[in-house]
């Protein structure tokens, strides 16, 4: 069993695949399979059968499991982020991009 670099309970942002972007709390954690389970993402549904403890069957929405490295914690997203965003100061005006020349056309007969 490898160490997760995220535990249960952790905020994360998924940084690949059809979840890019989202955010959600950890429910689980499988190291052996190195898998996550996010709270509210990847929701899959899953056909279950009447038993004893669930006394009307049918079809269950469920979150499904996301690969490991497709996770980083939040607070370190938001902390690459702000890095990489350009810092805007008075000494460093924003240019912008110069107005496009209007030319005068002449008036058709």
């Amino acid at each position: 069993m490898a160490k997760a670099h995220v535990k249960k309970g952790d905020e994360v942002v998924v940084i690949a695949g059809s979840e890019k972007g989202r955010r959600g709390k950890i429910l689980e954690v499988n190291t052996k399979k190195q898998r996550v389970l996010v709270e509210g993402l990847k929701m899959i549904k899953r056909h279950t059968k009447k038993n004893p403890q669930a006394q009307q069957g049918g079809i269950i929405e469920r979150e499904g499991t996301i690969h490991i490295s497709n996770v980083m914690l939040a607070a370190r997203f938001d902390q690459r982020a702000s890095a990489r965003a350009p810092a805007e100061t008075a000494e460093t005006p924003v240019e912008t991009a110069p107005a496009p020349i209007e030319t005068a056309e002449a008036p058709k007969e």
